[in-house]
This record gives structure tokens, C-alpha cells and sequence, in this order.
């Protein structure tokens, strides 16, 4: 299919695999890129040198477009930029922070560039810094979220209605028909996390790609909106943060729990009591480990069916 977000990146099928922290290596990234899709190195969980090294990889492993997530809170994010320019990667999406600060720097380097929204007021920013599409993520999603907590279904009309650069939605989006209803709604393609955490080529620890396998609904929340707000896993970790809170906390308490590296240590690790377990709801709609390209297959045979069955109504 051919549409605006295929057309900015050279890609066979508007979706984006989301590059996120401790998932989101050379592999995943090379291997949705390969099966017609626009994949994403996380550099949010990578020092320099090894983002550089996972660029390097990732241009060996596939012919095909593909693009570096960097949320900007990182102190070193002046060498990740330079590093990103210097290995000619051609696409950036910048997250946690002010779409102005890069954008036009990126796009002076002949970069395209996307912004991560969860609110209109954010996706206006991001239009007006020059970006050239956005990502409006709804509550539903994994990781680090939006703290209004708008979900998918309400975000993607109301950004729509604001911006007229292509539209991405993301958050709660794991299958075909997922797909269709969020373009139904004004979106020119998806980006979908959660169900590539549960692929063969993820570089999330196997335990953990297990959890995503076994969770329920209702198993994940939102928490910790004093420091950045974040859905986990309700492990034990996340038992101890509700346990603060019902005591009466401070942000730093809060900080002195979090910690360093407990994401890496959840994620990538495999501690599943004390880690940080970052996931989407839709976890509950997720049920098994496959190869990427296979998922992409199922979501787009899913997309197709769907938009044939929609007569019917």
C-alpha cells in the first residue's frame, strides 16, 4: 500500500516498530526493516560507542530504511546526534523533550525527522519546530507516557483535526484491525512496541518477553508521575512504589527507589521482581514469541481482512 508515511520512508506498509530501551537493538531494528516495515534502533538504553556500533550492524544486516529513536533528557545527546549524522542514518525520532532543540539541526543534515506527542498542544510544538511527521501516543502505551492519560481512540481525532503533517498513532496498537481503526480515525500509519518486545529478534531477556507472553488484563498500570510517568508491570518493584505512596512519599524517596538501571535490570536482565518491567496494555492481547516478519505478515493479512469485512457494517 502507498501513502504518506510509505512514501516518507521508502517503507512497504505505514508502520513504524518503536524504538524502545533495552528491545530495540540492531536485530529487531534490521529484521522490521527487512520485512517491509520501518524499524527503529532505541538509543535510549545506549552509550555512544555502542550506539554506534548498533547503527553499523543494522547497516550490514539490511538494504532497506530504517532510523534511531533518542529521547533527549541524555546528557550526551550532542555525540548521539553526531554520531547519527556521522554513520548517515536518515531518519531521527526525538522523544522526551523540546521538538525545537534538533529539529532544524537534523533537518539542515538532510535528516527526516518525527516527534513523539501524547497531547495537541505538544503535536502543535512539534509542527511548528518543522518536524516532518508526528507520533501522537496514546495512554495505553508502554514505557514512558503522557501524564493527562488521553487515550488512543481520543487522541488521534483531536490531533488530526490540529496538524497537517502525516499522523502516526501509537499506543495500544498490536494487530490488523488495531491498525485500521486508529487510520479510520485520521492517522496515515502506526507505530507498534509492545508486540515486537515479543519477538524472536527483540533484545529484551527471554524472561521478560515471557511476561509480556503471560500477562492479563488489568496487569499493567501507570505510575511514578512525579518523576516521568511510566507503565509497568505490577511486579514487585512496582508493589514497592504503591507501598511508598500509601505511606505518604516525596519525589525523592521516589528517585532513592528507582534508582539506576532498573530498567536494564527488568528488561534486559531478566529480574522480574526487582526490574523495571516497561509494557503496553495490549500485553493482554499478546500470546506468543514469533519471528518478526512473521508478525508483520499476521498484522497486515489482519489490516486487509478487516478493511474487507468493514462493508459488512
Amino acid at each position: 500500500m502507498s501513502n504518506r508515511i510509505t512514501e516518507l520512508f521508502n517503507i512497504k506498509y505505514p508502520i513504524v516498530q518503536a524504538g524502545m530501551i533495552w528491545n530495540s537493538g540492531w536485530r529487531l531494528a534490521s529484521a522490521s526493516s527487512n520485512s517491509g516495515i520501518l524499524g527503529l534502533i532505541g538509543a535510549g538504553s545506549m552509550y555512544p560507542d555502542v550506539l554506534r556500533e548498533h547503527i553499523i550492524k543494522c547497516k550490514k544486516a539490511t538494504n532497506k530504511p530504517f532510523g534511531v529513536n533518542v529521547p533527549m533528557l541524555y546528557p550526551n545527546i550532542q555525540e548521539i546526534m553526531d554520531i547519527i549524522v556521522e554513520e548517515d542514518v536518515k531518519i531521527v525520532f526525538t522523544s522526551a523533550g523540546n521538538p525545537k532543540t534538533w529539529t532544524s539541526w537534523l533537518k539542515e543534515r538532510g535528516i527526516t525527522v518525527v516527534h513523539v506527542v501524547s497531547s495537541v498542544k505538544f503535536a502543535l510544538k512539534a509542527q511548528e519546530a518543522g518536524v516532518d511527521a508526528i507520533v501522537a501516543e496514546g495512554f495505553e502505551a508502554g514505557g514512558h507516557n503522557g501524564r493527562d492519560e488521553t487515550t488512543t481512540l481520543t487522541l488521534i481525532p483531536m490531533v488530526k483535526e490540529q496538524i497537517h503533517v502525516p499522523l502516526i498513532a501509537a499506543g495500544g496498537i498490536a494487530t490488523g484491525r488495531a491498525m485500521l481503526a486508529t487510520m479510520i480515525l485520521g492517522a496515515d500509519g502506526v507505530q507498534i512496541g509492545s508486540r515486537f518486545v515479543a519477538s524472536e529478534e527483540s533484545s529484551a531477556h527471554t524472561a521478560f518477553k515471557q511476561v509480556v507472553v503471560d500477562a492479563k488484563e488489568g496487569d499493567t498500570k501507570l505510575t511514578l508521575k512525579e518523576l516521568a510517568p511510566v507503565r509497568l508491570i505490577k511486579n514487585k518493584f512496582y508493589r514497592d512504589i504503591e507501598a511508598l505512596y500509601k505511606s505518604g512519599t516525596t519525589p525523592e524517596q521516589l528517585k532513592d527507589l528507582l534508582g539506576r538501571a532498573r530498567a536494564k535490570r527488568g528488561m534486559f536482565e531478566g529480574d522480574l521482581e526487582e526490574g523495571e518491567l516497561e509494557i503496553g496494555q495490549i500485553s493482554g492481547l499478546i500470546h506468543d514469541i514469533q519471528p518478526v516478519h512473521q508478525i508483520v505478515e499476521e498484522i497486515m493479512q489482519e489490516f486487509e481482512n478487516a478493511k474487507a469485512n468493514i462493508q459488512q457494517l
